[in-house]
């Protein structure tokens, strides 16, 4: 009798320890454990993280962040954290977390358009991805990479077509990059190569003919007619003489980009640079700007006119009035110039 007693309690201390474990087990795994009050909260996981990263990262909006890390280990997740960008929504218990972060890592929406030069663009990308500016610079300059793909330090941000493209928060310099080599070749049908042949030029000088376009109109329709001018003086082997290739010039030797030039004078029309198609005939070595598509398909779809001068429209902002000869261009200069003399404009 006595030893039945004892075997009836160990089952029942037995059962009252499962039913406790049971009860703690349910608790950690599948009690709600968010703390907001938005339908989700968005999340940053780091490469390589650890498990301090971890509760940086998720204790804001956790209510109990050792409860997780419970469900975590006990699932395996913290020896293999997956970097990445994950959405948690509100009521989630600490199973359905740790499966959200390891296995639904989201795209995110990469856009960039009209930066000037390489820095630019990297501290646009850095500020949408994990990578840093200073390993995009470095994936962006790798001269080997450059040679093999037919770039050169000139000519290498024609390789990003501005837009806006779905990636991995936690994508790499490297891997950004050899995503945009696939994009600009993409871009390039062979329809597109077919009117650069018929123009005479290579891709890589039909975007740098585009981002004087770019720069001269922000009317995508008059870009045509304005990319069909610079097309007509380069048959005819005239000097381009655009203004904002001197403009490009002024802020690649000062190192200045962010220089603000609303007037270019005639000294500096003088400037020794490759870039001053002023002084030199051509196409400038590269772009002076990223331009975007309207641009790059205003030079592959030029409209035909006998057009070889442009100048500001005064009388319509942000158009420009065209002229066939030097006669017809001096009279809508002078009406241009004593505008801007009126609006004091110096600089």
């Amino acid at each position: 009798m006595y030893i039945k007693r004892i075997l009836l309690g160990v089952v029942l201390l037995g059962l009252i320890g499962g039913g406790v474990f049971a009860y703690t087990v349910y608790g950690t795994f599948f009690t709600p454990n968010t703390n907001f009050n938005n339908e989700e909260a968005i999340v940053f996981i780091p490469t390589d993280a650890d498990v301090n990263d971890l509760k940086e990262r998720l204790s804001p909006v956790l209510k109990n962040f050792d409860s997780f890390e419970s469900t975590a280990e006990r699932k395996g997740y913290l020896n293999n954290i997956k970097a990445g960008k994950y959405s948690i929504s509100k009521g989630m218990n600490n199973n359905e977390i740790v499966n959200s972060l390891r296995s639904r890592n989201l795209p995110v929406k990469v856009s960039f358009n009209n930066q000037e030069n390489i820095n630019d663009l990297a501290g646009r990308i850095a500020s949408q991805i994990e990578a840093d500016s200073a390993s995009l610079v470095a994936a962006f300059n790798d001269k080997e990479f450059l040679e093999e793909n037919g770039f050169d330090d000139a000519n290498k941000i024609s390789l990003y077509i501005p837009n806006s493209y779905e990636f991995f928060w936690n994508t790499s310099a490297a891997s950004f990059r050899g995503r945009m080599l696939k994009e600009y070749n993409r871009f390039w049908t062979d329809e597109r190569k077919e009117k650069a042949i018929a123009l005479g030029l290579k891709p890589n000088e039909v975007i740098a003919l585009a981002s004087i376009v770019h720069k001269e109109t922000a009317k995508v329709d008059e870009r045509p007619t304005v990319a069909g001018v610079y097309l007509n003086r380069l048959r005819k082997r005239m000097l381009l003489q655009a203004d904002p290739t001197v403009i490009y010039a002024i802020k690649k030797e000062t190192g200045n980009f962010d220089t603000v030039i609303k007037r270019v004078l005639y000294r500096d029309l003088e400037m020794d640079s490759p870039y001053n198609t002023y002084k030199y005939a051509g196409l400038p070595p590269g772009p002076i700007a990223m331009p975007d598509i309207t641009a790059i398909d205003a030079v592959l779809n030029p409209k035909k006119h006998n057009y070889y001068y442009f100048v500001a429209n005064v009388e319509k902002f942000g158009y420009h009035m065209f002229a066939e000869n030097l006669m017809q261009h001096n009279r809508n200069k002078a009406q241009y110039i004593r505008w801007i003399n009126a609006q004091k404009i110096n600089r």
